[in-house]
């Protein structure tokens, strides 16, 4: 069996991301199950250096194969913002329903026509080999309000048109079949495989 860390502690990452890897020889741990949790400081510019950031850091406290991720959400109108502080595009102290409100204030001048985003999310996976990237991204359109109870985040205003819901609207095998994070850990997933798992 092969053991890898996601280096994360958000309960709603991980419960997206275990169901990707059900029919794998791997074996999930978070950082969640870990007695001690290193100090992480994601102050990259980028998706990418944030997660190489925190695959290094945790792959150098716990010496094991680590997937870290960094996502967020990208809106045309408003020059890619949030981007990298999506998760504290309120302020340092933002939750989620701090974040969706200050995004459909900065928001509420942009017509219909012109509300296009997309939701990236990069992973970063470290073992001694090296360090791998894996990016997925889903374009969508920001809602002028909230709709649907489901995901975390953003999800209640990204409206993917082709399926005629917001993330918040789908299920969980759903999202994970379209969204960014479920394409970055595809792939993440082909590389193990073709890599990795055949010497195990």
């Amino acid at each position: 069996m092969f053991d890898l860390l996601i280096a994360t502690q958000n309960a709603h990452k991980i419960k997206e991301i275990e169901p990707l890897f059900d029919s794998q020889s791997i074996r999930l741990k978070s950082l969640t199950e870990m007695e001690t949790i290193p100090e992480i400081i994601e102050d990259g510019n980028s998706f990418e250096e944030n997660a190489a950031i925190k695959a290094r850091i945790c792959y150098q406290a716990f010496n094991r194969p680590v997937m870290a991720d960094d996502s967020g959400l990208e809106v045309d109108a408003l020059n890619n913002e949030p981007g990298i502080y999506s998760a504290r595009y309120g302020g340092p102290h933002a939750d989620y329903k701090l974040n969706n409100r200050v995004l459909i204030q900065n928001m509420n001048t942009v017509p219909k026509g012109r509300r296009q985003a997309r939701f990236v999310c990069t992973i970063c996976y470290k073992d001694k080999s090296g360090e791998y990237f894996f990016t997925g991204s889903t374009e969508g359109i920001i809602l002028t309000e909230l709709s649907g109870t489901e995901g975390f985040g953003y999800d209640p205003l990204f409206y993917l048109p082709e399926m005629r819901k917001t993330f918040a609207q789908l299920s969980m095998e759903e999202k994970n079949a379209v969204s960014h994070r479920g394409k970055a850990v595809h792939k993440l997933i082909a590389f193990l495989n073709k890599n990795i798992l055949s010497v195990y």
